[in-house]
């Protein structure tokens, strides 16, 4: 149950980080920044979040693979 919670936190992150990143490129608009305030402390916790939210996703890939075997 506890593994569930923790993936669907990155997941969801992870969503978050990719949307801003999509907003930051289409529209030049940083959802994040405009939310918490440009490089607040609160701000940089979302980040530093979303950034751990990426490494631990990475651990998907091996979920994909051993799915193929």
């Amino acid at each position: 149950m506890t593994n569930k919670i923790i993936d669907a936190v990155a997941l969801t992150l992870g969503i978050v980080g990719a949307l801003n990143w999509g907003l930051i490129g289409l529209f030049k608009f940083d959802l994040v920044a405009t939310l918490f305030g440009n490089m607040s402390i609160l701000s940089r916790i979302v980040y530093a979040l979303v950034g751990f939210a990426g490494i631990y996703l990475i651990s998907f890939f091996m979920y994909i693979s051993n799915d193929n075997d």
